[in-house]
């Protein structure tokens, strides 16, 4: 080989020139496709690579914002944010984790051993505890133990707590909305996350002289909406007295604006804390409660937490013949001096469908006195003289095989007979309210379209959405739908519906001075002959331009069970304190001013005195009291000292320590 390499007239041989140039080419061809490759990566993934690279040499934590304010319609927070904070471990930069684990646990009233297994956890960052007081958490920042890290937080809170609970709904851990308007307008109400990053070695340390950067939240937009705070007081603690007073399984309350669809108010009883909303509120369950498993606790919370005249539907009996005396009023197969004849019962398709009076009758009696003594006879002939056709398409007019389009979750919609299985028993049935279901916000709606001049509605609870500032971020339109029945026809039905209250057997809440339209019900839950039964109540005042429209339901009451007997005084109740809430104004006719009770007297002053001793001097003038709040002394009072009011009215008192 020396031999051969010495010699300088030495040429290799062609072979080996072609591997030689062989492997030059490869290696020009090979560092070129490294070279291409480079230039791809740095140009199509470089900075999605050196965002990769910052976020393995920094460490981000989550700053949460401030969730929106829902708000009723007259500015009050349903709910709000307070600012707490997170307590953390980042277990790299932990030098004594017995002291670390004892001091969070102490300063959190938490287990030792179950914080000490939280510190030991190798993840990047271990939450320790979240909601936690701003005074604990800056004691804990003042103590400056490495690796205990306390951050920015938020916390729901309810001020009324059990309040709306089914429509408002609450958030969970992770600050988004669960039920209710929380999620049904969490897009506007959640805000945006922003965070705290700072740079780490590869071990998670962070560096000593690295300053941490902030990029800070964005808060959420605020929720107004329809909902009157004190009306929503006024339900709930009507229904929650009805349904105790009656042993009654659940009960509600709805009252809306008939002619805008706005609710004002919904109540259900049970309800539930929103600032607790994991916490059972049946005493029979929570006794047990820890023998249950995951699934079975989380079926009695959702019990709970069902906004059941949303979510579930019923029979709504004779409520419904406002409808069929709508559609009957339309179609002219009646007017109010028809005349029917009440045995008692009918046969019908082989089948006898009775009277609610049975054995005793009505006898002869026009549409009007069939209206106000709720004779099933009258709207079984009435159905009939529509026919099977025509009653199903009226279902279809007055929105029952739809959904009402109510801005709150889990909305269910009317379970109908198919066209092709209404025979004449099912027309019979149909025309005073039983074989078909509903939701009761469904029933609402077309009772309201029955006296607002026959306009279809939106019912609904959020008005609009603005920011901190109080500038309109977006604004929700319900304008009026179709038209179902002519001005005339509504104006008779209100009319009609008066007379039930007047004279009929709705005269339970009939309250001197006001003008009040209404029906009653009483519906047999399945399997028919159980004895379980639902009451109900339908109203709206004045009779003469429908301001509100409410409806009562009683589920399974004990005892007495007819609509008028049970759910009559309870609206009279509801009425008796919203109407002069509202500064509608009676007008007292000469029969009614003769009566005990009726006149009206001056609210006097009873603020910042004792609780007892404005009762007292309240009820002296036979004014009604309902407190707010807790404490033994009067802060404030509705209505305000020296306004006139009726005898009867209550007088709100909000209180104080």
């Amino acid at each position: 080989m020396r031999i051969l390499l010495e010699n300088k007239d030495f040429k290799p041989p062609m072979a080996m020139r072609r591997k030689l140039l062989f492997v030059m080419l490869v290696f020009i061809v090979g560092f070129a496709a490294l070279f291409g490759r480079m230039i791809y990566i740095q140009t199509a993934h470089g900075d999605m690579l050196q965002a990769r690279a910052y976020e393995q040499h920094t460490r981000d934590r989550l700053i949460r914002p401030d969730r929106g304010n829902i708000y009723d319609r007259n500015g009050i927070a349903l709910a709000s944010t307070l600012t707490v904070a997170t307590v953390s471990v980042i277990r790299a930069q932990v030098q004594d984790a017995n002291l670390v684990a004892e001091t969070l646990a102490n300063a959190l009233d938490m287990d030792f051993d179950e914080v000490l297994t939280k510190v030991n956890r190798r993840v990047a960052l271990e939450r320790i505890k979240s909601h936690v007081d701003l005074g604990i958490a800056n004691e804990l920042r003042r103590l400056d133990i490495p690796g205990i890290i306390i951050d920015e937080d938020v916390a729901r809170v309810y001020p009324f707590n059990s309040l709306a609970a089914q429509v408002i709904g609450f958030v969970g851990i992770d600050n988004q909305g669960i039920i209710g308007l929380e999620a049904k307008y969490d897009e506007f109400l959640a805000g945006q996350l922003g965070k705290i990053l700072t740079e780490t070695d590869a071990r998670g340390i962070e560096f000593p002289d690295s300053e941490a950067i902030r990029v800070p939240p964005v808060d959420g937009f605020n929720l107004i909406t329809t909902l009157d705070s004190t009306i929503q007081h006024f339900a709930q603690q009507t229904i929650a007295k009805a349904v105790e007073a009656k042993q009654a399984t659940r009960g509600a309350i709805i009252v809306i604006n008939p002619q805008t669809g706005e609710i004002l108010a919904l109540a259900n009883e049970p309800t539930f804390d929103l600032n607790e909303p994991f916490l059972i509120n049946n005493d029979d369950l929570a006794t047990v409660w820890e023998t249950f498993d995951q699934s079975q606790q989380m079926h009695h919370l959702n019990q709970m937490w069902r906004n059941f005249v949303i979510n579930d539907t019923y029979e709504p009996g004779s409520t419904f013949k406002i409808i069929t005396s709508a559609a009957g009023l339309q179609e002219g197969v009646i007017g109010l001096d028809t005349m029917f004849v009440c045995a008692g019962f009918r046969q019908i398709g082989g089948h006898t469908i009775r009277c609610w009076r049975s054995p005793r009758s009505h006898g002869s009696l026009n549409f009007l006195q069939g209206v106000e003594n709720s004779c099933n006879p009258v709207f079984m002939e009435i159905g009939e003289r529509l026919g099977a056709e025509l009653l199903h398409d009226w279902l279809g007019r007055f929105g029952f095989n739809e959904r009402t389009g109510v801005d709150l979750p889990g909305e269910a919609v009317g379970i109908m007979f198919a066209p092709e299985n209404i025979g004449p028993v099912e027309v019979a049935t149909i025309s005073f309210g039983q074989g078909f279901q509903i939701t009761p916000l469904q029933l609402l709606r077309a009772s309201a379209a029955a006296v607002n001049g026959g306009y279809m509605i939106t019912p609904h609870v959020g008005h609009k959405i603005v920011d901190n500032d109080g500038m309109l971020v977006e604004e929700f339109f319900h304008p009026r739908g179709r038209q179902v029945i002519s001005p005339d026809i509504s104006d008779t039905m209100k009319e009609v519906l008066e007379s039930v209250v007047y004279v009929g057997t709705g005269n339970r809440s009939y309250i001197p001075g006001y003008r009040i339209g209404g029906k009653t019900a009483t519906s047999q839950k399945l399997p028919r002959g159980s004895g379980r039964y639902i009451s109900s109540f339908l109203t709206f005042a004045p009779a003469e331009d429908p301001q509100i429209m409410a409806l009562v339901i009683i589920d399974e009451p004990k005892g007495a069970y007819y609509g008028g007997q049970v759910a009559g005084p309870v609206m009279k109740e509801l009425l008796s304190s919203v109407l002069p809430y509202l500064e509608i104004e009676p007008i007292f006719n000469e029969e009614e001013l003769q009566m005990d009770g009726v006149g009206q007297v001056v609210v006097p002053n009873v603020a910042n005195i004792n609780l007892a001793a404005a009762r007292h001097t309240l009820h002296q003038l036979g004014l009604e009291t309902v407190t707010m709040g807790s404490g033994r002394v009067v802060d404030m009072q509705f209505p305000l000292d020296g306004e006139m009011v009726n005898q009867g009215t209550r007088v709100i008192l909000y209180l104080r320590e």
